[in-house]
């Protein structure tokens, strides 16, 4: 055989001065076949490359590149209706074979738009253009993808590009007003705090309420979310409706957000590295009293006290004692502009958090891979307090053969949180021992004596109260030791095999183990450990706890896909699952530890107080399909079918079954919308299901019985012999908690989708509630599981993407979404109207929320504020008293106890007194709606990221005003909130807050506290430069981008409280409660990414 070549030109050696078209090359080429020799021609042709022709073959050559000139590696080149394709090389190359000029070849890449041009030379070189819609033109779904266009159900995706813009250490915290339908909530703002994640409204009330988490197939529950790298999602995709979700069963009922990690992808190896540092500090501080306006507060509570300890001058001016300075000899004045100490300034400080990422990306045909690790290092903006973790992933994909396929992913972290939980008080529900209690409480000044506030651990003169474990804020909180470690290792493994052309079984294992480490050290300079503790006199103490979960998962699809007569387009998918979860916990208490300097190693020391030994396991067997008809791309109905049974319920209700369908209309493909130039999408969407709900205990069906200390006997004085008691009724016939779902969607684009549209009306009603419901008294138990009542959740969800300017050096883009949810309870237990929650703050043990027929869950109960009592309101008797008129209703307490300056309720049944009967619904803890506004703006080099986040509508109730805006249960020395001073006086006739002990009777919930808690907060802003590729080329650096972010950087609210996103008791059924919050931190970073 007779291979004929030419050769590249060298232009510096042989230039042929004769210009040669392509018939007289073939030709020569012609006769030297003839002479059966190779001969070598050089040629400079215009491009300066190569073409090659073999046994009349043709081939064209070429690279492709980004629009910053970096290779592309697996770029698909086809001939446009041929069957010749091939991919770029690592360098970006690529060859191929065509049967003449002219064809047209295409040029696609995951991430760039689909590009044809038509070949009329031997070389072409290609520059891809970015699309962001293409990776959203494939959505992730239950069990596989489908094509944007194709949805019938309500799946919302999440620009990970914006969402990573945020300065967080996980995914959770920067979600909050990015998708409609998807409330986002924290109950405060302690590093480490999970927020609350609810989709489409609480779907029960008792029970929980977060959604399942698929994490690269693995279906999971309640996952740590720190243990994924934000860095590392490359979708994120949100379930909404039953035809999505049903797919899942038993555990869609609450939504389901997919995540899909980054793989790696054909190429040369990628390594790509970020890092930032940034610090943290407190957004807002209380105005708390100042010296002299503490002293006359304490001066009405108790004059002469207070002269004892800060007004000495005024007890005896003859008295050269009381007028030395060396022993307090001051006067109220002499307060006046003395400063007070900064009790809040030394709790809060500015703190340092560091972010650091790297990963290294790339492949083959056959092997992809990606290795990455980050470190997340977070102070808290309170003393002691603080996150971190470290985490690494690792992930390959294997073609074995041209059928069967198989990768496995790994995902490991340590997550360390430290420090007090700032919302939970140190000493059970004391309210005293919280910890910004002890900060707002502390006097800003001491009087008489060498009393160092600061410094000593505890002030003599507040402690004659029994209950108040008011300490040091600042020595407790530094001697605090608190120590959580979370280790999470999740695997997932899967082998795909195609069984023939259309028909492909994917089998995947995946395994998840959870272990958590509790060290709890409680030391003199404590509350729990404090010899001032008299409600918990265990002198030094502390607690050791372990605990595992795992939770091991196999799963098996098969898929078929199949066009017929080029309309009719099936898919049919079809599959088995099993999981089983084991969990055990194991932990200890010991008290009257003798040697402290030993800290939480010093334990075996004390005596025990109590252990702990727990285990439980449950498994669960699943069966679904689903069918998928497309008739030209624009008609589609989906079908799907899911049998779960779980071991949590009795055999004759273990399997629950939840059906689905849905249907939607393409209109854009229909001939009176096909080639309007205007409308670019227009789609119609309808679907119904119904989707499950197990998540009770697991051995919630089972009577429960305790052997404790209390359950022991002694017979004949011997030695006593223990017994057992039941501690908790189960129920046999606990079944599925079952929620139906309609939604109706509507999809709408303008000027090829630079504006796009997406409605939702979606109504979805949960049955046989699993509910921990109230037991009559009489029966001896407080509360049992059983299937009763229903609730509703009904709402409107818009998203709005507008593309306002885009051309060769400025883009701006917007996103706008809100949510309107409609939350009613239709039914509760038998003969129940509603269920009451209450709370502990001091003295008041009254229910603050009730969950009534035809309301929303969690509405705030209580009395209604009706102002202060004046002095026009009450008669003066003969001997000066004030005696409140006849046709003045009194405030709960005594008659002839009012006094003008008391606080004043509304008698709502006109009775002349007011009590329980006057109790009502004083307002709502869930919002109206909620959104988000995003603003994306790029000009060359420059890009700025700007997102508002919002809610409205929902109120706080702020306990913590109960204490310090009226001080209502009279305590001694414990400052007041700046806002006291406008207390009612003689000389100030206030109608809002009552007179220094004119708080009325002790445990009075009312409205007087509850405050509009709807904000609009700049939550991120985040601007990027990044550098030309001329500088960095030769630093062997493809990209190289300098960043400064913000977040929570403004809040607009008129929130009393440190911040409005708070709900430190939260539940379904006690939203929007404000005690002692660890504030929300505003966050400035400064950082770097760089690509080699």
């Amino acid at each position: 055989m007779c291979n004929y070549y030419i050769k590249p030109g060298l232009a510096t050696q042989s230039k042929l001065k004769t210009v040669f078209n392509f018939k007289l090359i073939l030709g020569l080429l012609l006769l030297f076949a003839i002479k059966q020799t190779k001969v070598y021609a050089s040629i400079n042709t215009a491009l300066g490359n190569t073409y090659l022709i073999q046994n009349q073959k043709i081939y064209i050559t070429g690279k492709v590149t980004d629009g910053s000139g970096v290779a592309l590696p697996g770029v698909n080149i086809q001939v446009k209706g041929a069957g010749f394709k091939t991919i770029s090389d690592l360098n970006g190359n690529y060859r191929i074979e065509v049967s003449q000029l002219g064809v047209t070849l295409v040029y696609s890449y995951l991430g760039f738009a689909t590009q044809e041009f038509k070949i009329n030379s031997f070389v072409r070189n290609i520059v891809m253009k970015e699309e962001t819609q293409s990776l959203e033109s494939v959505v992730v779904i239950g069990y596989g993808t489908v094509k944007k266009d194709d949805l019938t159900g309500s799946v919302a995706q999440v620009e990970m590009t914006d969402l990573l813009e945020a300065p967080v250490g996980s995914f959770d915290e920067a979600l909050a007003g990015r998708v409609a339908g998807v409330q986002v909530s924290s109950s405060d703002g302690q590093p480490g705090g999970a927020p609350d994640i609810v989709i489409r409204g609480a779907g029960s009330l008792t029970q929980s309420t977060t959604p399942l988490y698929v994490i690269d197939g693995f279906p999971i529950e309640d996952p740590d979310n720190a243990a994924i790298n934000p860095e590392e999602i490359e979708s994120m995709n949100i379930l909404k409706d039953a035809s999505a979700t049903a797919i899942y069963g038993s555990r869609g009922s609450n939504g389901v957000i997919i995540i899909q990690t980054k793989k790696g992808k054909i190429g040369k190896p990628i390594i790509t590295f970020n890092s930032s540092l940034g610090f943290h500090e407190v957004q807002k501080t209380i105005d708390m009293m100042t010296p002299w306006e503490f002293v006359n507060l304490q001066m009405e509570i108790s004059p002469n006290r207070t002269k004892e300890i800060y007004t000495r001058a005024e007890l005896d001016p003859s008295d050269a004692k009381y007028l030395s300075v060396e022993e307090g000899g001051r006067v109220l004045e002499d307060y006046r502009n003395m400063k007070g100490i900064d009790w809040q300034g030394l709790m809060f400080r500015k703190s340092l958090t560091q972010i650091h990422n790297i990963a290294i990306r790339g492949g083959n045909r056959n092997t992809k891979y990606s290795l990455s690790g980050s470190i997340f290092d977070q102070d808290g903006i309170i003393i002691n307090t603080g996150s971190k973790r470290y985490q690494g992933r690792i992930t390959i994909d294997q073609t074995i053969s041209k059928k069967l396929r198989g990768g496995i992913t790994a995902n490991y972290s340590d997550n360390l949180r430290i420090g007090q939980a700032v919302n939970a008080g140190a000493s059970g529900s004391n309210f005293t021992s919280f910890a910004l209690y002890r900060t707002w409480a502390y006097r800003p000044v001491a009087g008489v004596g060498n009393v160092d506030l600061v410094d000593d651990i505890y002030d003599g003169d507040e402690y004659e109260n029994t209950s108040d474990l008011r300490l040091n804020p600042i020595i407790t909180s530094r001697n605090d030791y608190t120590y959580n470690l979370g280790t999470s290792f999740m695997t997932n493994l899967y082998l795909e095999y195609d069984v023939v052309k259309k028909l492909k079984f994917k089998t995947t294992y995946s395994i998840s183990s959870n272990t958590g480490e509790g060290r709890f050290f409680y030391n003199s300079n404590t509350p729990q450990g404090s010899p001032q503790n008299r409600t918990q006199a265990w002198l030094t103490n502390g607690r050791f706890s372990t605990s595992e979960t795992t939770v091991w998962s196999n799963e098996n699809i098969l898929t078929y896909n199949n066009t017929f007569n080029k309309a009719h387009k099936i898919e049919m998918m079809g599959g088995f699952s099993f999981q089983e979860g084991l969990s055990e916990s194991f932990g200890f208490t010991t008290k009257y530890i003798p040697r402290e300097d030993l800290g939480i190693y010093g334990l075996g020391l004390g005596t025990p107080h109590a252990s702990v030994a727990t285990a439980g396991e449950y498994s669960l067997v699943s069966y679904f399909g689903r069918l998928v008809y497309d008739f030209k791309s624009k008609y589609f109905i989906t079908a799907t079918y899911r049998a779960d049974g779980s071991s949590k319920f009795k055999k004759g209700n273990r399997f629950g079954f939840f059906p689905s369908a849905a249907f939607a209309w393409n209109m854009k493909r229909e001939g009176f919308l096909k080639y309007n130039q205007l409308i670019s999408e227009s789609k119609i969407r309808v679907s119904y299901g119904a989707i499950g709900n197990n998540r009770i205990g697991n051995y919630d069906i089972y009577t429960q019985v305790t052997s404790a200390l209390a359950n022991t006997y002694s017979f004949g004085d011997e030695v006593p012999v223990g017994g057992i008691a039941i501690s908790k009724l189960g129920n046999d016939n606990l079944k599925w908690e079952t929620t139906k779902q309609f939604n109706l969607g509507y999809d709408f684009g303008l000027f090829k989708s630079r504006i796009s549209l997406t409605f939702d009306y979606y109504n979805k009603v949960t049955e046989d509630l699993l509910i921990n419901a109230d037991m009559p008294t009489a029966t001896g138990y407080e509360r049992v599981f059983k299937n009763i009542g229903s609730l509703k959740n009904d709402g409107f969800e818009f998203t709005l993407n507008t593309i306002n300017i885009r051309n060769k050096n400025f883009s701006w883009r917007s996103n706008f979404n809100i949510s309107f949810n409609r939350n009613e309870i239709i039914e509760l237990t038998r003969n129940q109207t509603s269920m009451f929650s209450n709370m502990t703050v001091g003295q008041n043990t009254a229910a603050l929320y009730t969950s009534r027929i035809g309301y929303p869950a969690g509405m705030f109960y209580g009395y209604i504020f009706d102002g202060i009592y004046q002095v026009e309101d009450f008669d003066v008797s003969s001997t000066g008293a004030y005696v409140l008129k006849s046709n003045f209703s009194d405030n709960g307490s005594v008659r002839t106890n009012i006094q003008p300056g008391h606080i004043k309720y509304k008698d709502l049944n006109g009775d002349g007194t007011v009590d329980d009967k006057d109790m009502s619904v004083i307002g709502r803890g869930q919002p109206i709606h909620t959104g988000g506004f995003t603003n994306n703006f790029s000009y060359k080099n420059f890009y700025l990221n700007v997102f508002f986040q919002w809610s409205y509508g929902n109120q706080i109730y702020n306990a913590n005003r109960m204490i310090f805006d009226g001080n209502y249960i009279n305590l001694y020395n414990v400052n007041q909130y700046a806002t006291f001073n406008d207390r009612w006086t003689p000389e100030n006739r206030s109608n809002t807050i009552y007179k220094v002990g004119g708080q009325g009777p002790a445990g009075y919930f009312s409205d007087r506290t509850i405050e509009d808690g709807s904000y609009l907060r700049l939550k991120t802003v985040a601007l990027t430069y990044s550098i030309p590729s001329k500088f960095i080329k030769p630093a062997y650096l493809s990209k190289l981008s300098l960043r400064v972010a913000a977040q929570n950087l403004l809040t607009f609210t008129n929130y009393s409280g440190m911040d409005p996103e708070v709900s430190t008791r939260h539940s379904v059924l006690t939203p929007g409660f404000d005690y002692s919050p660890y504030p929300q931190a505003r966050t400035i970073t400064f950082g770097l990414s760089a690509t080699f």
